[in-house]
């Protein structure tokens, strides 16, 4: 049998929204209230590590109360019921993926529940606070845990893996991102060039939403799942 052809899905802050996750670069969010110089940079971390870790426990505790929503779910079902590879590459920190049943997932930026020891290299899962004092649970030595996210000037996670995949593709999907944060707004050009038909599902165009075939907005629990139903009925013609 000749399955369909492969689909990666990148997602960002607006599919989490509407389960009440703030986002970054809206004029309300999170970026406008506070420095990201200050709690989202490696110099950051070393000048005031109480601060970030205030800042990330804040969000890790927020992060708890929220759940997957319709958009989750739909990309979900994509995986489940598509006759072919589908995979998610999320620029979000938080598990609503996983939690609405996604497991061919990538995590770019890291996640906010798990830990990276600076001193061993050792990462972990964790769902509790950190301060200053919190010994590595591994080499024991204090001081080292930060949140294992991405910052600022750091490299993404399995960019090896993830750039495969884009020039793999047949479809390259791009849902409630911004498109102005590299290297994820570069995937698009990459897709395309190597032949991918590309899509944007957003709230409103992004900075790059000339560079898909086509675009649709909207909000991603309307979006997300009307696309989805259209990708597996085709796939089943």
């Amino acid at each position: 049998m000749r399955f369909p052809s492969p689909i990666v899905i990148l997602t960002g802050a607006g599919i989490s929204a509407e389960s009440g996750v703030s986002t970054f670069r809206d004029k309300d969010g999170v970026w406008a209230k506070i420095d990201y110089r200050d709690v989202a940079t490696p110099e950051g971390f070393a000048r005031n590590p109480s601060l970030v870790h205030d800042f990330y426990n804040m969000r890790r505790r927020a992060v708890r109360e929220v759940k997957p929503n319709a958009a989750h779910f739909a990309l979900a079902r994509l995986e489940a019921d598509y006759p072919g590879d589908v995979l998610v590459i999320t620029q979000n920190v938080d598990s609503l993926h996983e939690q609405a049943g996604t497991t061919n997932l990538i995590h770019m930026h890291g996640q906010h529940n798990q830990v990276l020891c600076n001193v061993c290299g050792m990462h972990a899962a964790w769902a509790e606070d950190l301060d200053v004092d919190t010994p590595c649970p591994v080499c024991n030595a204090r001081g080292g845990l930060r949140p294992d996210v991405v910052w600022f000037g750091e490299m993404p996670y399995h960019m090896e893996a993830i750039q495969k995949s884009l020039v793999e593709c047949r479809l390259f999907v791009s849902i409630g991102t911004s498109g102005t944060v590299y290297p994820a707004a570069g995937f698009v050009r990459l897709a395309r060039d190597a032949g991918a038909d590309t899509v944007e599902l957003n709230l409103e165009p992004s900075e790059g939403a000339s560079l898909f075939h086509q675009a649709r907005q909207g909000p991603a629990t309307t979006l997300v799942p009307a696309y989805v139903d259209e990708l597996i009925e085709t796939a089943r013609r």
